[in-house]
């Protein structure tokens, strides 16, 4: 008689390890990301070099000027205003707030 229990843990186990990398995200030079299943905000550190691979996508901070921050998002430059958005590679791309030190970017599944 063989068990069943067996490759059913596997699996929840396999399953939950997925799970937990997808909601890490991935980290990146001078970024810190908050991610869920389908968004990540990234705070972007203004100054330095800051980039970001998260959710299947590479994302880039190119230059803030005023209240409008220029991404690279997958080779594909966009410049956004606080408070707006922009689609990139299937993907919604929002500028939620420019400080003096950083810059908070949400990318969404669109």
């Amino acid at each position: 008689m063989t068990s069943v229990k067996a490759p059913r843990i596997g699996g929840l186990v396999a399953a939950a390890a997925l799970g937990l990398a997808l909601l890490s995200g991935c980290g990146g030079e001078g970024s810190n990301t908050d991610c869920n299943l389908n968004s990540c905000t990234i705070t972007f550190d203004r100054g330095v070099d800051a980039s970001v691979s998260v959710l299947g996508i590479d994302a880039k901070l190119v230059d803030v000027q005023n209240s409008q921050a220029t991404l690279d998002i997958e080779g594909q430059q966009l410049t956004i205003p606080v408070g707006q958005d922009a689609q990139s590679e299937g993907f919604n791309v929002s500028v939620q707030s420019i400080t003096a030190d950083n810059v908070v970017v949400k990318i969404s599944a669109a």
